[in-house]
């Protein structure tokens, strides 16, 4: 993959955790600890996330965890929340951040390399990240796609607002949900993204 492949990197959250964000930033998993806010992460995989540690890094929960596309099997799996949902559009400024690192598919997984942003990309394959579907007959070939289509940029312990360039959402209601918020970027309706 390269840079220009990318124009905008994805962080999922629920609407109702805008205003937080609004304030204080986007946080990783250990400083959101401290902040009241509601979570779409599975119980299952955050606590694989709970014991990893990036290699040469810090501890996986130290990292804020951006998407390079987020019509992935996470949003999938939350496909029934989708009208409570946000997608936030972040600046690929940020993989040029102190510290930041490229994921070749989703964290958790024991078979995910890590190297540092941006040098990392080059070893990511654009056409798995941004792949319509992770399906496949084979099923070696599925979770080699499952696990790719989950690729992340992390990020340790904040990402300012200012990187936040705007937000998609599954319908109407949701974009008037979200302007409630004080959301004062674009609020793009793209029901695709959110398998509708």
């Amino acid at each position: 993959m390269n840079r220009d492949d990318i124009n905008e990197l994805h962080y999922i959250t629920p609407i109702a955790n805008v205003p937080s964000i609004l304030k204080h930033g986007l946080l990783s998993h250990s400083r959101a600890q401290n902040v009241v806010h509601h979570s779409v992460a599975m119980a299952e995989i955050q606590q694989r996330r709970s014991g990893k540690v990036v290699p040469g890094g810090r501890p996986l929960h130290d990292y804020v965890n951006l998407y390079f596309h987020a019509r992935n099997p996470m949003l999938y799996k939350r496909k029934t929340q989708r009208q409570e949902l946000c997608v936030l559009r972040i600046s690929p400024e940020v993989l040029d951040l102190s510290g930041a690192i490229i994921c070749d598919g989703n964290a958790a997984s024991n078979y995910t390399r890590f190297w540092h942003s941006p040098e990392g990309l080059q070893f990511l394959c654009r056409d798995d990240v941004f792949a319509e579907w992770w399906t496949d007959e084979d099923i070696f070939e599925k979770w080699r796609k499952t696990r790719a289509k989950c690729s992340e940029v992390l990020v340790p312990d904040r990402i300012e607002v200012r990187y936040i360039i705007g937000a998609y959402v599954s319908c109407q209601a949701a974009q008037g949900a979200l302007a409630e918020t004080g959301f004062k970027l674009p609020i793009k309706v793209d029901a695709h993204l959110f398998f509708l």
